[in-house]
């Protein structure tokens, strides 16, 4: 038995009278009687306690008002209380005011990678300039607490609340994948950067950064498990709903015996009763490992040879770049770097146009490049210039946050054919798709353009290698691609009849052509079960690890030479900011939580 009792009064429903105000002197405020002359709360709403207060406190002094008098001196009394009541509203919406500035500063520090100083410096700026727009507005910015410690704690904040809310989207998730990668920082630790990508019951998708969590001492496959299943953990994730992993594809994540795609398989196999689970190595690596297939080592090493030379030592490169504008050139040239993605193809690109100043460079310098004067060495490097301009403009086309694995699919499987297109073509002798060979040719004997079509051959080659995940998901991705144009009976059964009723619809065959595809399939709900969970299944997979290369760059920015002893815990409060798509920080509850604090001006 509960030992507190309800008051009776609270089960009266009792009203104020406006008739009161007159006679007793009092108002309603915020459900309770208060007194116009003293501002006195009376607890219960009865017009005994009422009349009681006026007559001991204030009887004497206010009988003698009566009629139009009496009115007049309601309204006066009413008026005055307004009038204090908002001194204090005000006063706590400019502290508010204040207080929401600073965490929308805080936060526009974070996203674009300042140090947390750099508060100071906005603080000064903003007064200089507000001693000159509104010199009356100028305490209002100097409210504002922009010094170190209060920068960082806005960003934690701000950081927290994002952890929460995404705590509260994965329990809603019918269906997520993680893609995690693993790189090292400025002090030599390595960070595991982990992104989540998840489908709740409208097919809305979410698409967020977990945590980059630090590991200071070994990072095999047990080390980087153990870490991805913390951080899952903490977030509060359905182990049974996992649909695929996306890696970096190092020996330690897909190695077959131990490796963390292993682990991580059987875990989640061990939580769904044994269903499939998908497993993708990061298509854009796998992309840039097919470059490698063509083995023109011969033209990159005379490349990269004579590229450093000009850029290594500084006279060099002063007096090439020099040359350069006497020629009316604005670019130069560009160092090879070999774990960016698209850095071959600009080396290659620059060289090929600059040839000419190049060789006359180096025969000023006494290294003449014997090579320029081969023809086939020529042939070779303009051919190298096309085709790795074709990969790079392929790689360009599977970067971007938010894009559903069928895109990744239709992408390589539309290089494939043109693969098959130039390799049908180069053994016809026709170089009409690569540009720079073309034009090689017309001024040397003819190349020998089987060579070429053998390269594009290992090249398809290396494709249909690396790439064999999308055949096993093809069927699959046919039917969330084309639901209206596949034969039923080549399909599963349990979704046969489904797609049989879709294809008959004509409101929905419309709505197709008008939408886009996770659109289209929110419309299926809740007809169509099992077709909209295959749609949950494929719009939830993570294709690359474009999202943690991405975390990465912006964490070789924060974390730096001069602000390496920047901590785990403020390094991925920032990245949380700086990497969040689908969630805001709910500032405004933020405030709430806290009170105004003055940072002293200068």
């Amino acid at each position: 038995m509960s030992l507190s009792k309800k008051r009776k009064v609270d089960a009266e429903c009792r009203v104020f009278q406006e008739k009161w105000s007159s006679s007793y002197l009092f108002t309603e405020l915020n459900g309770k009687a208060v007194c116009l002359v003293c501002s006195q709360h009376v607890a219960v709403l009865k017009e005994y306690n009422l009349r009681r207060h006026y007559v001991s406190l204030h009887a004497d002094k206010y009988d003698n008002f009566q009629g139009q008098q009496r009115r007049e001196k309601v309204n006066e009394l009413l008026a005055g209380l307004k009038k204090q009541q908002s001194v204090f509203t005000h006063s706590r919406d400019i502290s508010d005011a204040a207080v929401k500035a600073s965490y929308l500063i805080a936060n526009e520090i974070a996203v674009a990678s300042k140090p947390f100083s750099e508060g100071e410096f906005v603080k000064t700026c903003m007064m200089k300039a507000a001693e000159i727009v509104c010199p009356e507005k100028r305490q209002a910015f100097a409210n504002i607490s922009l010094t170190r410690n209060t920068v960082a704690d806005r960003i934690s904040d701000l950081s927290v609340d994002l952890d929460s809310q995404l705590k509260q989207k994965v329990k809603s998730f019918i269906g997520f994948s993680v893609a995690i990668d693993e790189s090292t920082d400025i002090t030599d630790v390595a960070q595991l950067a982990i992104f989540i990508r998840g489908v709740d019951d409208t097919l809305t998708i979410t698409e967020e950064f977990v945590e980059l969590v630090p590991m200071t001492d070994t990072t095999t496959a047990a080390d980087i498990f153990t870490a991805l299943v913390g951080a899952l953990d903490r977030v509060g994730v359905d182990w049974s709903r996992a649909v695929s992993l996306a890696t970096d594809g190092a020996p330690s994540m897909i190695g077959k015996k131990a490796g963390v795609v292993t682990k991580f398989r059987e875990k989640v196999q061990s939580a769904n009763g044994g269903r499939d689970f998908w497993t993708f190595h990061c298509i854009l690596h796998q992309e840039a490992l097919c470059c490698k297939s063509l083995k023109m080592d011969n033209v990159m090493k005379v490349v990269i040879q004579t590229v450093n030379f000009i850029r290594s030592r500084s006279l060099n490169h002063r007096q090439f770049d020099s040359l350069l504008r006497e020629k009316d050139h604005i670019h130069g040239l560009p160092y090879h770097t070999e774990v960016r993605w698209l850095s071959r193809g600009a080396v290659l690109r620059r060289f090929f146009d600059l040839r000419e100043e190049i060789e006359q460079f180096m025969e000023e310098k006494g290294k003449p490049v014997l090579e320029f004067h081969s023809a086939e060495w020529m042939q070779d490097l303009a051919f190298m210039v096309d085709v790795t301009e074709h990969l790079n403009n392929l790689n360009k086309q599977l970067q971007g946050r938010n894009k559903v694995v069928t895109q990744y699919y239709d992408s390589i499987r539309s290089f494939k054919l043109k693969l098959s297109l130039w390799e049908t073509q180069l053994a016809g002798g026709d170089a009409a798709h690569f540009p720079c060979l073309k034009n090689v040719c017309a001024t040397q004997h003819v190349a020998d353009m089987k060579r070429f079509k053998d390269k594009i051959t290992a090249l398809l080659r290396e494709f249909e290698q690396r790439f064999q995940i999308f055949g096993e998901l093809e069927k699959d991705f046919n039917v969330f691609c084309s639901p209206f144009t596949v034969n039923p009976s080549d399909l599963p059964v349990s979704i046969q009849l489904e797609i049989i009723d879709l294809q008959c619809d004509s409101d929905m065959k419309g709505k197709f052509a008008a939408a886009g595809l996770d659109t289209f399939y929110q419309n299926l709900l809740p007809g169509y079960p099992n077709l909209t969970a295959l749609a949950a299944k494929l719009l939830c997979m993570f294709g690359t690890t474009y999202l943690c290369e991405q975390v990465f760059s912006v964490m070789s920015i924060n974390k730096t030479k001069l602000r390496s002893r920047l901590t785990h815990k403020h390094l991925n409060h920032i990245l949380k900011l700086a990497a969040t798509q689908d969630v805001t920080p709910d500032i405004d509850a933020l405030v709430k939580a806290k009170r105004c604090q003055v940072s002293g001006v200068k």
